[in-house]
């Protein structure tokens, strides 16, 4: 009867530690799970920052300083800047801020292109003198925080930079209009400083068609570039300045692309076979942009990247994919587009985030530590080189393009 006794309470023991196996053996196989998924993020995320601690990241356009014009009419004196803009109206409350000094370093950001952006509706009005105010804005704003920040005209000049731990600062002048028609202002701008020059914004130009045309119902104004607009691309060449082809129509990108000496770039637009945007780029250009040694910087609008109002992080990595699989990975780059949008990716909600775009590539097999580095910086770096290497050259052969000047009319003097 004891053994009969015994025999059961063992038997009990044994069925209640069964169903304690039962209940908490998943769990038990979760936590490790989890615990290893966040560890490899983890160690991703190291690894992420030691390559940007290495190499450069290049962010291809910021619209900051329009924010700046819009918010504070460019005063300066009441942008704190080098605090969290979080907590500061009006940006706290705008979907539209997603820049200050603190987040740009938490970001790992090493060079940063400023947009001199100025509204189409000044075409034909006051688009050279709002330009030229937008450039000094950023001159004056990189000019208060010598610490953080150093203004920078030349690829040498952000890996110098980048050594330093501050800030290189470009500028960018984001729309063809801002020239007015002239290519003695598109010189003046580049002896400002102004390094890239994007050929349209979202409207035409007298010389170039914008993207807007490719969209249905619409019809091109020139049909891509014009004479005039050639000799835009012949002179940024001479110059040493970048031609950007973002908002431009697609026959516009490959006027340019067969115009051009020196590689090209996309300063922030994506995949148009991932999102048929017409603000993206289609692959028989992707395919051109790798025989041009050009670049695309993958933006990060959501209506760029999923044709929708939502979009995440991994709508980043597939548009960075696609650009790889086409062009190549010595042909993709990173050009978000912070401060002139007002919806962003999640996991990409400012300037701070991105290391964890560069963690998420290191997930897979086809990203190397070596790829990424590219990515980040390295092809940016490789573009500026060439661009200058062409202009050496063109300078070398004095080949200055000096287009006819409209003359004082013969029954007009000078006083």
């Amino acid at each position: 009867m004891n053994f009969l006794k015994q025999l059961l309470d063992g038997c009990f023991v044994l069925c209640g530690f069964s169903f304690l196996i039962f209940l908490y053996l998943p769990l038990m196989l979760a936590m490790p799970e989890q615990t290893r998924l966040a560890s490899d993020l983890d160690y991703r995320l190291q690894r992420a920052k030691h390559v940007l601690r290495e190499s450069p990241l290049i962010d291809g356009h910021n619209d900051l300083a329009w924010n700046i014009r819009k918010f504070l009419k460019n005063r300066l004196q009441d942008f704190p800047f080098a605090g969290n803009l979080r907590e500061v109206l009006p940006w706290s409350a705008s979907a539209w801020s997603h820049t200050d000094l603190p987040r740009l370093k938490e970001g790992m950001v090493s060079a940063q292109f400023w947009s001199a952006y100025v509204p189409c509706s000044s075409q034909h009005m006051d688009a050279v003198q709002l330009t030229l105010e937008q450039i000094d804005l950023i001159r004056r704003l990189v000019n208060l925080y010598p610490n953080q920040m150093t203004f920078v005209t030349d690829a040498s000049g952000i890996e110098e930079v980048h050594k330093t731990g501050k800030i290189a600062s470009l500028i960018g002048v984001e729309g063809g209009h801002s020239i007015g028609t002239s290519l003695s202002v598109l010189r003046m701008f580049y002896q400002l400083g102004a390094r890239y020059l994007t050929l349209t914004h979202t409207c035409n130009t007298p010389w170039a068609d914008c993207c807007k045309v490719d969209e249905p119902g619409k019809y091109p104004h020139i049909g891509g570039l014009s004479k005039f607009g050639k000799l835009v691309v012949h002179e940024m060449n001479r110059l040493g300045m970048i031609v950007d082809l973002s908002h431009v129509s697609v026959p516009t990108m490959l006027d340019a692309l067969s115009t051009s000496k020196a590689p090209v770039i996309f300063s922030h637009s994506s995949a148009h076979a991932i999102c048929n945007s017409s603000r993206n780029v289609p692959d028989h250009v992707l395919q051109k942009i790798a025989l041009n040694g050009g670049l695309v910087m993958v933006a990060f609008y959501p209506h760029f990247l999923s044709c929708s109002s939502q979009a995440t992080l991994e709508d980043v990595i597939v548009h960075i994919n696609h650009i790889r699989e086409v062009a190549g990975v010595d042909h993709v780059g990173i050009g978000a587009g912070y401060d002139g949008v007002n919806l962003v990716p999640k996991g990409l909600e400012d300037v701070s985030k991105y290391p964890y775009l560069f963690a998420s590539l290191l997930a897979s097999d086809k990203w190397s530590e070596a790829d990424i580095a590219k990515v980040a910086g390295k092809n940016l770096i490789r573009v500026f080189k060439e661009v200058e290497a062409v202009s050496k050259q063109l300078k070398d052969a004095k080949t200055e393009i000096s287009p006819p000047v409209p003359t004082t009319p013969c029954n007009q003097t000078a006083n």
